[in-house]
């Protein structure tokens, strides 16, 4: 968040939320949340009452994720509940002639259209074609405005979110280090010096398995999900050996 008045925003209108759920018994949906505002809601728990909750992005990986509060305890996962979740598959109307898009060509063009960040989940970009995530309430209003990305005008459908075939691809990264602590890891998956990730972790920046984590020493465990704002995620694997020198030999699946 960028103050402790955003934070204290956030805090009410999750508890708000949480509130008419329980009062009114029917599901309540957030906006997608980054992962310090799901980080932020985790360290409310104790505030809110004793009532169901279930996040999710529209795909089993997502990091941007909507809340479902609800007052039904037979609901147990994202699967027993029908989020407002709409994916968008955006194409080049010519491949041939496409610029090469990125990430942050489809957000920016998206957010140019006046829409809230907070009203789109993740981005995934594939073969210069991206699948956009987003709040179903707003899902028409993108299909029916945008044309263009950069140079390249495009077409968007809409995608069955459960349809969504999503396989990640990674970058196996092997290493040693002396300890399991975070900073070690980050070292190995950065390729950084130890030092200059410090300032990262104290920074708040670095989140283990969608909680923020504030120590060096953080002990990692086997297939914690670690995402570096502004530097991608990756997969811990876990440790296969130690060496003479008594150093652990690591394996990290970094997001490519």
């Amino acid at each position: 968040m960028k103050t402790d008045k955003d934070e204290q925003i956030l805090r009410k209108h999750l508890l708000d939320l949480a509130k008419t759920a329980e009062r009114k018994g029917i599901p309540i949906f957030s906006d997608f949340l980054n992962l310090n505002e799901q980080n932020i809601f985790f360290s409310m728990k104790q505030e809110l009452p004793h009532i169901t909750y279930i996040a999710y992005g529209g795909y089993e990986d997502s990091e941007r994720k909507m809340l479902c509060f609800c007052d039904d305890f037979s609901i147990t996962s994202y699967e027993d509940v029908e989020f407002p979740i709409t994916c968008i598959k955006i194409v080049p109307l010519n491949h041939k002639f496409s610029d090469q898009l990125n990430h942050r060509d489809f957000l920016g063009a998206v957010l140019n259209l006046g829409i809230d960040r907070s009203k789109i989940g993740d981005i995934i970009v594939k073969e210069n074609e991206g699948y956009l995530f987003c709040s179903t309430a707003i899902s028409y209003f993108i299909i029916d405005n945008l044309f263009k990305i950069k140079h390249t005008m495009i077409q968007a459908s809409v995608l069955d979110y459960r349809d969504f075939d999503y396989q990640p691809k990674f970058k196996e990264i092997k290493g040693t280090v002396t300890s399991i602590r975070l900073d070690s890891i980050l070292a190995v998956a950065l390729k950084k010096s130890r030092s200059s990730l410090s300032g990262l972790i104290a920074g708040g920046k670095v989140y283990v398995n969608s909680k923020e984590v504030y120590s060096n020493s953080y002990q990692l465990k086997e297939n914690d999900v670690v995402s570096v704002r502004g530097y991608g995620k990756f997969i811990f694997q876990g440790t296969s050996s130690v060496t003479k020198k008594g150093r652990y030999s690591v394996t990290i699946l970094l997001y490519t």
